[in-house]
C-alpha cells in the first residue's frame, strides 16, 4: 500500500503535537506537585519594596515555579522544587536584613561679622531607607479674601503661612558611610508690602538641598546661608550617630 506524503506530514505533525502536549502536561503535574513555602518578610516597611522583592525572584527563579505576594502579611509564597526554594531564601535573607537606626543632629550656627552669635541643636531619630520630617517655628494667618454673608456681615478668609525650620532627611547604608538626601529650609518675615492697596507680609526663604556621605560620629559642614539684609551668615552642620 502506497502512502502520500502529505499522509506522512499529517501523522508526524499529529504524533510531534501529542508529545508537546504530554511534555507540557508532564511539567504542569510536577509544578503542580512542588512544595509550597511562606516566607514572612520582617523588615519591609512599604508594598514597593515588597514589589521589588517578589520581581528579584521570579527574575532568578525557574520560569515554571510560582511566586505570590500577600501583602498585608508581608508573606511570600514560593512554589517549587527544594533547590530552588533553598535558593529563594537564600536571596529573601540577603536583602531582608534589619536596618539600622540613627540619631541625626542639626546644628545651626548664626555668625555676624565672623562672631558666633548664636547655636541651635535640631535632632531626630531616622531609619535607614525611611524619610522623616521635623518642623519647628510658627503658622502666621494671611489674609486671602473677604466675602458678604445673608446678613450683610463680612467674613475675611486666611490662610496659614509656617515660618521657621523645617527639615527633611533620607538616610541609606552605604559602603562609604551614611548617604544622607537631606533638605534644609529656612523661613522668616521680612517687611510688610502694600499691593493694590493691601498690605501683604513679606516672606524670606532659603533652602539647602543635596545628597552628602556622613561618616558616623564625624561633624560635616552641609553649607552657609547668607542672611538677607544683614551681616550675617547661617552655617548648617549635620552629624549621624548609629543608635542600634
Amino acid at each position: 500500500m502506497r502512502v502520500s506524503t502529505l499522509t506522512v506530514a499529517a501523522l508526524a505533525f499529529a504524533l510531534t503535537g501529542t508529545n508537546l502536549r504530554a511534555q507540557t502536561e508532564d511539567v504542569a503535574a510536577k509544578a503542580n506537585s512542588n512544595p509550597t513555602q511562606v516566607f514572612y518578610l520582617n523588615n519591609i516597611s512599604n508594598g514597593v519594596e515588597a514589589t521589588d522583592i517578589v520581581t528579584a525572584i521570579r527574575n532568578m527563579l525557574d520560569n515554571h515555579n510560582r511566586v505570590w505576594l500577600v501583602q498585608a502579611q508581608n508573606a511570600l509564597f514560593v512554589q517549587g522544587p527544594p533547590d530552588q526554594l533553598a535558593l529563594a531564601k537564600k536571596l529573601i535573607d540577603d536583602v531582608d536584613h534589619p536596618r539600622k537606626t540613627y540619631r541625626l543632629t542639626y546644628t545651626i550656627t548664626e555668625i555676624d561679622d565672623g562672631k558666633r552669635v548664636g547655636t541651635q541643636h535640631f535632632s531626630m531619630v531616622l531609619v535607614s531607607g525611611q524619610r522623616t520630617t521635623m518642623k519647628q517655628g510658627s503658622k502666621i494667618p494671611v489674609a486671602t479674601g473677604s466675602y458678604e454673608t445673608g446678613t450683610a456681615t463680612s467674613q475675611t478668609q486666611f490662610t496659614y503661612l509656617d515660618i521657621g525650620l523645617n527639615f527633611d532627611a533620607t538616610p541609606d547604608e552605604s559602603v562609604n558611610g551614611v548617604r544622607l538626601r537631606s533638605k534644609a529650609e529656612q523661613s522668616s518675615l521680612g517687611a510688610d508690602k502694600t499691593i493694590a492697596g493691601v498690605t501683604e507680609p513679606v516672606v524670606r526663604q532659603t533652602v539647602l538641598e543635596g545628597t552628602s556621605i556622613l561618616t558616623p560620629g564625624k561633624p560635616l559642614i552641609l553649607g552657609s546661608l547668607d542672611i538677607p539684609d544683614s551681616t550675617r551668615r547661617m552655617d548648617i552642620e549635620v552629624v549621624a550617630e548609629i543608635v542600634k
